[in-house]
């Protein structure tokens, strides 16, 4: 039984507080991931987690073994990786999370080509439109959109996506068409929540900010949720451009206030800072940059 095989076992059970997810992590038994872990305490001769039947965590000699574990384990992986970019053969688990809108077309697409380039990646990707914790997750990578809440983390930009107020044609027809982003406050307008001022629309034209505030019938955290309510008539929704492609493409939405330009979303690519990134991972974020850099316009 091999020590780095148990210190991987130990790191995975921690991040995922739960044998059970260590091992699904790892695509082992969760028998197995016992064993593991149990060798490496008795080889330690020393306890690093504490088991109950509902959680696991760590002893106080289990979080300072991880501290130093977690670096030689990513260091193994960085050697590995040289001997893989040397015979340019990129291989190993990259786990990915984003929005879940977003990473089920736009992301997806986007890693296709990379999957299909390096077939011995495998990608295990977790759509949540809540962030999820990198560090306590085992995460490699996040795509996200918007600054980073988190200090600790490190963000690399990959593309600015512009946002758009758009209605459909039978909305606008019964309820008239606003002329100008003033007139929003006499329609219903559906509120996408995840910004910090989600009934604050921000406008520019000429140089000169205006901000507006609406109100409306309909909220939700998912920007494709917005948009279907707005392709069935139901108000007036601010949303990425890419969420509402199709609806635009099909005439089913129309974009209002053209002459005007709204604040972009900003999409990053989001990692930990005190981990060597594997060549795998520096390649896929190139990859993604490259893709959707050459999208800055939507």
């Amino acid at each position: 039984m091999d020590t780095l095989d148990c210190m991987r076992t130990f790191a995975a059970v921690a991040a995922q507080k739960s044998f059970t997810g260590g091992a699904r992590q790892l695509g082992m038994s969760t028998k197995l991931a016992s064993k593991y872990v149990a060798r490496l305490e008795e080889r330690l001769g020393a306890q690093l987690l504490n088991r109950t039947t509902r959680s696991v965590t760590l002893t106080d000699t289990g979080r300072a073994y991880l501290e130093r574990c977690i670096p030689l384990l990513d260091q193994v992986e960085e050697l590995n990786d040289l001997v893989q970019h040397r015979q340019a053969d990129l291989a190993g688990p990259v786990r990915i999370t984003a929005p879940t809108g977003f990473g089920s077309r736009e992301l997806v697409e986007a890693l296709q080509p990379f999957q299909e380039a390096h077939p011995k990646v495998q990608v295990e990707l977790l759509l949540s439109d809540h962030r999820l914790p990198i560090l306590e997750e085992g995460i490699d990578l996040a795509i996200r959109f918007g600054g980073l809440k988190d200090s600790s983390l490190v963000a690399r930009r990959l593309c600015s996506m512009p946002l758009v107020v758009i209605g459909s044609p039978g909305y606008l027809a019964g309820k008239g068409e606003p002329a100008e982003p003033e007139a929003l406050s006499t329609h219903n307008c559906l509120v996408q929540t995840v910004s910090a001022q989600p009934e604050v629309w921000t406008f520019s034209q000429g140089g000169v900010k205006k901000s507006v505030s609406v109100r409306g019938s309909f909220r939700a955290n998912s920007p494709r949720a917005v948009v279907h309510m707005a392709a069935g008539g139901l108000g007036i929704a601010r949303c990425p451009y890419y969420s509402a492609r199709p609806f635009l493409e099909t005439g089913a939405l129309k974009v209002l206030f053209e002459d005007q330009e709204t604040d972009p979303l900003t999409l990053y690519a989001v990692y930990p800072p005190n981990r060597h990134l594997t060549a795998r991972i520096r390649a896929l974020i190139d990859h993604l940059s490259s893709h959707f850099g050459g999208k800055e316009t939507g």
